[in-house]
């Protein structure tokens, strides 16, 4: 089978805040005049994600984060809606203060491997991004960690290829990494009266969609899916 790579051309500009549920209410139904729903999403708009985070005993990508270090990668496992037809592996790349992001497609068994260990498959592998990972398994004895559900609510907008996104209903499994388990037990993480509001856009960030966030009263420095899934374990 002949996989392709998907990769980001450029690095993109990233904004992330936690925002109440008032606010996101709010900015929602003004950036719906503007921008227009993620074309993926179901019918009410939303879809859940469902990730797997890769790290090692000693936390080495959880530490990176919280201490904001300018380059750093953060390696996952991502489906959609439970679905294990459709399998990304990821990786999400900072550098300074821009984001980049490639991907590429994996098989459920491909998944399973990682899982337990058995990973000399990757070494030779066509994709580049599974040679990569398998380097870093190697090196810094990354594996699965913990998986992170969550519900997005995502709008686009071509000009400046904006995305913006409100994340709500943060879980963990804690240890658990059965991503596939469609019952795998989670609890929440993340305060229920808040949104994390994500937004990310290329050279610049369009004055109308600027004008709408500068109204909304927001926290600085949301915190990381995945470092909220660390917060308890």
């Amino acid at each position: 089978m002949r996989y392709q790579d998907e990769f980001t051309v450029k690095g993109r500009k990233e904004l992330k805040h936690a925002i109440s549920q008032m606010d996101y209410t709010i900015l929602r139904n003004k950036l719906q005049h503007v921008m227009k729903l993620d074309a993926h999403a179901g019918g009410d708009g939303k879809y859940l994600i469902r990730s797997v985070y890769f790290d090692n005993f000693e936390n080495k990508i959880l530490n990176e984060k919280k201490e904001g270090y300018f380059k750093r990668d953060k390696y996952r496992v991502r489906i959609y809606d439970h679905n294990s037809a459709l399998i990304n592996l990821e990786k999400k790349s900072k550098r300074n203060n821009l984001t980049f992001k490639e991907k590429c497609r994996i098989s459920s068994d491909e998944y399973e491997s990682m899982r337990i260990g058995q990973i000399d498959w990757m070494e030779e592998d066509e994709r580049q991004l599974i040679r990569e990972l398998f380097i870093q398994m190697s090196l810094y004895q990354l594996k699965p960690m913990t998986v992170v559900d969550y519900v997005r609510e995502a709008y686009v907008y071509p000009f400046g290829n904006v995305r913006v996104t409100f994340d709500g209903q943060i879980k963990t499994s804690f240890r658990n990494t059965d991503i596939f388990n469609p019952d795998l037990p989670m609890v929440s993480v993340f305060d229920p009266t808040q949104v994390i509001l994500e937004v990310k856009y290329d050279e610049y960030l369009p004055d109308v969609i600027k004008m709408m966030l500068q109204m909304m009263d927001r926290r600085p420095d949301a915190y990381s899916k995945y470092q909220l899934s660390r917060m308890y374990g």
